[in-house]
Parts: C-alpha cells; sequence; structure tokens
C-alpha cells in the first residue's frame, strides 16, 4: 500500500480491511456487554447483591472469549501464522506480565473456589473490609477500621472499631497465592466475640455474671429464632454445637480483680453497634445492683523518713 507514493510496509489493502473489520466487530461487541448490563439492571434493579455479582462476572468473561475468538478469527486465517503468533505472545508474557498472569489466575481461582463474592467481608492483602467490586486484575474492598488491639497493625488507622473508613483499596487477585484470605461471612454469618470486664474480688460475682448474661442473650436472640431446622443444618455443615452459639462467662483471676469474659455469637456486620447496645446494658444493670467496676488501685504502706529544717529569726532576717 501506497501513501503519497510512500510504499508502507505491512500495510496492505487486506490488512485495511480487517482493520477496520476489527474495529466494527469490537463495537458490536461492546454494545452487546453495555446492553447485557443494561438488562441486568432492568431485570434485576439497582441493588446491589450476589446476582449482580455472578452475572457481571459471566458478561465480562462472555465479553473477554468473544474479543479474543473474533480476533484471532479475523487476523489469523491461516493455523501456521496463528500457531507462530500464538508461541510469540505467550514468550513475551510469561517474561514480562508475569504479575499479570498471575492476577488473571486469582481472579479465575477466586471464582472456582468461591473464595468470597461481592458483599463478603475479608481480609486480603492486610486489608479488611467488604468487597465491593471483583475485576479480572484487582479486587476493590471498602475499608473498615481495627480494634485498638490491631492498630498497631499497618496500615495505620484512626478508627477504634470494625466500621468503615471511606477508604476504597484495590488490591491485585494474585495476593490469594502469597497470603490468606479471612472470610467473615461467606459460609456462616455469624462470628464469635468476647467482652472482658473486671469485676471486684468483694463484689457479687453471681449477680454480675447473671446481668452480664442476659444483656448479651437479649442482642443475640436471633440465633434463637433461626428455628430447629436452621440449628440442626448449622451444627451439622461446620460442626458447631448449640451450646457454643449460647452466651457464657469465663473467669480470669487477676491480682487486682476478677475478670469475667462474655463469650457470644454476633452476625459478621454491626458488631460494633451490637458490643455498645450490651455495654450499656450491663452498666445499668451493674449499677442497679450496686456492683462497680474494678480499676487499678495502689496502697501506700509507708513513707520515707523526712526532714524538716525550720528557719530561726536570724536566717529569716538574712544574718
Amino acid at each position: 500500500m501506497e501513501l503519497f507514493g510512500i510504499r508502507l510496509i505491512g500495510v496492505s489493502g487486506d490488512n485495511a480491511k480487517k482493520l477496520l473489520i476489527t474495529v466494527a466487530f469490537l463495537a458490536v461487541v461492546l454494545g452487546l456487554s453495555r446492553v447485557l448490563r443494561w438488562l441486568l439492571h432492568a431485570v434485576a434493579g439497582k441493588k446491589e447483591g450476589r446476582l449482580h455479582f455472578w452475572v457481571r462476572q459471566v458478561i465480562r468473561l462472555f465479553t473477554a472469549a468473544l474479543v479474543i475468538l473474533g480476533l484471532v478469527s479475523i487476523w489469523f486465517n491461516d493455523p501456521s501464522r496463528l500457531a507462530s503468533a500464538a508461541a510469540l505472545v505467550t514468550a513475551g508474557l510469561a517474561v514480562a506480565s508475569q504479575k499479570v498472569i498471575s492476577a488473571i489466575s486469582g481472579y479465575f481461582i477466586i471464582l472456582r473456589g468461591k473464595n468470597f463474592d461481592v458483599g463478603d467481608r475479608i481480609v486480603m492483602g492486610g486489608v479488611r473490609g467488604d468487597v465491593i467490586s471483583l475485576g479480572f486484575m484487582q479486587t476493590t474492598i471498602m475499608e473498615m477500621g481495627q480494634p485498638p488491639a490491631e492498630q498497631a497493625d499497618a496500615p495505620s488507622m484512626w478508627v477504634a472499631g470494625r466500621q468503615y473508613t471511606g477508604r476504597i483499596v484495590t488490591i491485585t487477585n494474585d495476593k490469594i497465592f502469597d497470603e490468606p484470605v479471612y472470610n467473615y461471612s461467606s459460609e456462616f454469618p455469624y462470628i464469635w466475640e468476647e467482652m472482658r470486664l473486671p469485676i471486684p474480688y468483694h463484689a457479687k460475682r453471681q449477680d454480675a455474671e447473671r446481668i452480664i448474661v442476659e444483656a448479651a442473650r437479649r442482642h443475640t436472640g436471633k440465633l434463637a429464632e433461626l428455628g430447629e431446622e436452621a440449628l440442626e443444618e448449622l451444627e451439622r455443615r461446620y460442626l458447631v454445637k448449640r451450646e457454643e452459639m449460647e452466651p457464657r462467662i469465663y473467669y480470669r483471676l487477676t491480682d487486682n480483680w476478677v475478670e469475667m469474659s462474655v463469650r457470644f455469637v454476633a452476625e459478621s456486620h454491626g458488631v460494633r453497634r451490637l458490643k455498645d447496645a450490651i455495654s450499656r446494658d450491663i452498666l445499668d444493670g451493674l449499677d442497679k445492683a450496686g456492683i462497680e467496676i474494678a480499676s487499678g488501685t495502689y496502697e501506700v504502706v509507708g513513707m520515707p523518713e523526712l526532714k524538716v529544717r525550720v528557719a530561726g529569726p536570724a536566717e529569716e532576717n538574712g544574718a
């Protein structure tokens, strides 16, 4: 092909035709993808959920497969040329794009292994939060804070509870090969929580224990509403004993007080609100029962000898 009398190497009428067909083909495929996403919103509504998540993944995979198949069909009508080009592309990708290949491989493993879905609360790559998007290369997480005992972990955190910080964090999918992924809500949407309260030795410990357990039971009553069939399924599938899901107190003796740890089951979301409500009920109950929360105290058992010098009249006059 010549342009203004200059012959363009590698550009021919056949290649120009293939280029135009490629542009038209890509436009059709992208348009089809947009139409499918529009139908998804029209049928399922705008509310995000697992249905949106899985349908979007199917649309993405279908679009990618259609693009690859179409481009191969347009540009490589000769099998020998296709094999040569595939070998060169594969070798180049293996050398220059190891991270990219690992991230894409991680994407398919996430889908196949069901590591997590959109909406799940996870820890991945050192980031804790809710999954809001999953792409071929990256997972997007709405970050949440950490309890004070964990705030020394990187990155720095200013929210002292499991609530959103407002930061959106993107993590490459290849992290699933290097680090464990902790899922709070995928299969079993409950976690075990604990609250520790110091109670003085001289206090009525039985009354304190009753007040703490009743407060925890009042705010974790949804488990009791699951029904017999659901509880049996939990026991069978997750090897969870029914007794372990009831609030229970554990004692630990210290030098200054009895530490009462109440252990209970909470939903994976809204833990901070739950512990706030339980704490308020416990304080009200302890106040009515006349039971105080213990605090660190110190007893002074002796004083060092003090020498006091009283100035005489001459010294007061500067003599």
